[in-house]
């Protein structure tokens, strides 16, 4: 058992954002110790190791949803960070939940998670299957779901997946978190969100939030605490340590039935 130290694990207490850098291990659990005279940024220090297979197999996390640009970007280190995304879901024998698109960080994250052993499931439009992916890009994946419309298919790719992730990517990708946000806000679901924030490429977004809620459009704020995490390296492993401390995801049942 390794004790994880909490120097580069900070908790923003204004933005409702925990940001992960430059760490390979993350805890169970960590609750920042708050007063409402001074606040403070302390974290339990709890022992964690990292989940050998079978471990992985008993999680609860077993699917994670990837939201991520159908182009490449401008940047080399968007399509690297999907391919080690991709990679370490493979080795966890995880499934991959993304947009059935074939190009770009799409292509990259699911080819690099069915290269290393986990499998595919890619959730597309009727619309964008000869835009995204070939359909022999599509047979390589081991499930395919061809929804009529984009609504059918953010739902069911939500119905699919313990956890989501966003790395880079356009409106698309941006308009997909942001529902799951508003989700988790409305009570539909616990289930841990995570910012892919290569390169810093999420920083305007988060400044973005923290704006809104300076402003007061951020009600039921604590409903929304996405992970920020800077090295790809250590996005499943974020993943799995917010879920451990989530308890029920399923979100508030009188809330959902409001829906």
């Amino acid at each position: 058992m390794i004790l994880v130290e909490f120097s580069n694990l900070t908790f923003d207490a204004e933005a409702d954002i925990t940001r992960v850098s430059n760490v390979k291990f993350i805890p169970l659990a960590c609750f920042p110790y708050t007063n409402k005279k001074k606040p403070t940024k302390q974290f339990h220090r709890i022992p964690w190791r990292f989940p050998n297979r079978l471990e992985f197999e008993m999680s609860t996390i077993r699917s994670i949803c990837v939201y991520c640009g159908s182009s490449p970007g401008k940047d080399a280190a968007y399509l690297d960070a999907a391919r080690t995304l991709g990679r370490a879901m493979g080795k966890a024998g995880m499934r991959l939940v993304y947009g059935g698109g074939a190009k770009g960080i799409m292509g990259a994250v699911a080819q690099a998670t069915a290269e290393a052993g986990g499998s595919v499931m890619g959730i597309i439009p009727r619309f964008l299957m000869n835009k995204e992916a070939s359909e022999a890009a599509l047979a390589r994946l081991d499930d395919v779901v061809v929804t009529e419309d984009m609504h059918a298919r953010k739902h069911r790719m939500f119905e699919e997946s313990d956890a989501f992730v966003a790395l880079p990517g356009g409106i698309g990708t941006l308009e997909e978190i942001v529902e799951i946000m508003t989700w988790a806000q409305l009570g539909r679901h616990r289930k841990p969100m995570v910012f892919g924030n290569v390169d810093g490429f999420w920083n305007p977004m988060m400044a973005l939030m923290e704006h809104m809620k300076r402003e007061g459009f951020l009600h039921s704020a604590h409903l929304i605490q996405p992970l920020l995490v800077d090295d790809p390296a250590d996005i499943l492993p974020a993943v799995l340590g917010s879920a451990a401390g989530a308890g029920n995801r399923e979100g508030q049942d009188s809330i959902i039935d409001r829906l």
